[in-house]
């Protein structure tokens, strides 16, 4: 397929290179940022604009790869009649591109994409359109760089995954960034929790978390609960949090 990127930053970046690996050409990258517009333009041997109003109009799908709060701007200059043009966030609608074209949907990759990721990752693609056009040139491209992993899913099971990613995800990072704080703060070494943290996400592709989840909290060991409580007297935000996964931990059935 001809493919025009909108968006510069981490997911166009790591999406356009899936497009290229899959023998898609990239006609042109938009960005309001000329620098990485240019470079990622040079690395995919095609041309960058700056303004909207400069896009090639010979795409066969219009990918905007930008974050949740631009896309009203972008879309709001954007006409691009009898074209299929998506948008790549889980919390937004579909119906914000209705004005672009007759033809629209999402395109949602449901991973955590870095620019500068060295290997091409697995993705896992959840497609909407508003019609059969839309739906069909979406799953197509979808399958053509994730054959094992695409789904449909409209605008309300989104926005349902995108809470579930916040927590596995985003909401872990920052029991890892604490943990290393603490680590740093006690004279630890916070590489030593590697191979636990490895083997806990390791373990959960046989079993559930439920039936993997260890530790003190779910065993009720009031012992060990308060001499952690009492060690985390000096670190105050991540006692109140000990606290909390503690209480949660032992109140599922």
């Amino acid at each position: 397929m001809e493919i025009v990127i909108i968006g510069s930053g981490n997911v166009a970046a790591v999406l356009g290179r899936k497009f290229k690996a899959a023998g898609h050409n990239i006609l042109q990258v938009i960005s309001r940022n000329a620098s990485a517009a240019s470079a990622l333009a040079y690395e995919w041997d095609t041309e960058s604009a700056n303004y909207i109003s400069l896009i090639n109009k010979m795409a066969d799908v219009y990918i905007i790869a930008v974050s949740d709060d631009a896309i009203d701007t972008i879309v709001s200059d954007l006409r691009l009649p009898g074209k299929v043009v998506a948008h790549t966030a889980a919390s937004v609608s579909k119906e914000v591109l209705k004005n672009v074209t007759a033809h629209y949907g999402v395109f949602y990759p449901l991973q955590s994409l870095r620019q500068e990721m060295t290997a091409l990752p697995e993705i896992p693609l959840f497609f909407d359109g508003n019609d059969e056009i839309a739906k069909n040139k979406l799953e197509t491209l979808a399958y053509s760089i994730s054959p094992a992993q695409v789904t449909a899913a409209d605008d309300q099971q989104r926005l349902k995954l995108h809470v579930a990613a916040v927590i596995v995800s985003n909401f872990t990072n920052h029991l890892f960034t604490l943990a290393e704080d603490y680590c740093r703060k006690e004279g630890l070494d916070f590489k030593q929790l590697l191979p636990l943290i490895e083997e806990t996400t390791s373990r959960i592709k046989d079993i559930s978390p439920g039936q993997a989840q260890t530790g003190p909290a779910i065993r009720h060991d009031k012992e060990t609960l308060q001499k952690h409580i009492d060690l985390l007297k000096d670190h105050p935000q991540l006692k109140n949090i000990y606290l909390l996964l503690t209480e949660s931990i032992q109140q599922v059935k």
